[in-house]
């Protein structure tokens, strides 16, 4: 059996949503060549990373926050439109202004420790690597819990979601304390009976989000990583701000949150011996970090989650995670992009060049 060669390169960068973008863009800042230099590897067929697959009914007047790519502001958008139409137009406009390597679509299958180097092997080919950043996100990765019976309707992650016209008329558990339930709530609210069901009593912020208390919970999310711990995410620690699906739903009377059921029935779900029957359960219980391709590494800590020191990985200092714990979010994201490419800078030794215009 042959093996194709890899090629060589200084850096892959593993995603091409916000994260990926950021970190390509900064590279290409320092002076790393495309293609010659750097590649990003990109699992889809085309531009948009997450948001290409968000349901149809999310309009970009609900996207919960959005930051503009480094160098890039995003034009003005019409607020009924679409997200999943308008952030991969933004991403693929802003690939081909910046003239980012892009490779998709490129699975990659599994990075491995080749000794000086990492392999990096994928759909598309290997790449040997010095530095890696990986940016492969969470949507590819649905959290659904397990809870004890059988439901023989309809249950779905919100990953999966496509809408709220083909719930009409039906009665539906939507199961998740954060911003994806208040999003399923206010658009399902219209047209369907809802029961909102939590394992924790909601928390609902007031007023703005000031920068003092978005450093203050990304603190915490930090302190989990820097342990190996499992990740949280920083709206996990946030709570629940203003939003324009939030007052939806308070207008149409859904945030009536009961606490998480018992077991799941053959017809609904059950406290006790109090059954609810209904038609579908939809699971809006996020998501999972997807870094099983880097299992090769032993990155794993005890605790189950990978420790981390800034966004470079504590057992491997070639390895950098952007858009991973407390930098999963569009404004998380930009900065670890550029705190990664700064750290791999200083690994690699690479000079100082003249920022390109």
């Amino acid at each position: 059996m042959t093996v194709d060669p890899a090629t060589n390169v200084d850096v892959v960068v593993i995603g091409a949503g916000q994260a990926g973008l950021s970190a390509a863009y900064h590279l290409r800042r320092r002076g790393f060549a495309p293609y010659r230099d750097f590649v990003v590897l990109d699992a889809d067929r085309a531009p948009g990373g997450a948001w290409a697959h968000r349901s149809p009914s999310l309009r970009m007047a609900t996207v919960n926050g959005f930051h503009d790519l480094p160098d890039f502001e995003l034009p003005a958008p019409d607020p009924t439109a679409p997200a999943r139409e308008v952030v991969p137009g933004y991403f693929a406009a802003y690939e081909a202004r910046q003239a980012l390597p892009v490779v998709r679509p490129a699975r990659v299958t599994a990075v491995r420790d080749s000794g000086e180097r990492l392999l990096v092997e994928s759909t598309a080919g290997r790449w040997a690597t010095r530095a890696l950043i990986n940016a492969t996100g969470t949507w590819t990765r649905p959290f659904l819990p397990h809870y004890p019976g059988h439901f023989a309707g309809r249950q779905l992650h919100y990953a999966d979601y496509r809408g709220p016209a083909e719930f009409a008329g039906k009665r539906v558990v939507v199961v998740g304390g954060g911003a994806s339930a208040i999003q399923l709530l206010s658009e399902l609210g219209e047209v369907a009976e809802t029961i909102w069901v939590t394992r924790r009593q909601p928390e609902f912020r007031e007023g703005p989000f000031t920068p003092e208390a978005g450093r203050a919970a990304v603190a915490l999310v930090e302190q989990r990583v820097a342990r190996g711990l499992p990740v949280r995410s920083v709206v996990s620690v946030t709570g629940l701000g203003p939003s324009v699906a939030l007052r939806r739903a308070e207008e149409l009377g859904v945030l009536g949150r009961r606490p998480m059921f018992d077991r799941l029935t053959e017809r609904g779900v059950a406290w006790g011996e109090v059954e609810e029957p209904v038609d579908a359960i939809i699971w809006a219980t996020g998501f999972r970090p997807e870094v099983g391709h880097l299992a090769p590494l032993g990155l794993r800590e005890p605790g189950g989650g990978i420790r981390m020191a800034g966004t470079q990985a504590a057992a491997d200092p070639r390895v950098h995670l952007v858009g991973y714990g407390p930098s999963a979010s569009t404004i998380g994201a930009n900065r670890a992009g550029r705190a990664a490419v700064n750290g791999i800078v200083r690994l690699l030794g690479v000079p100082e060049p003249a920022l390109l215009p």
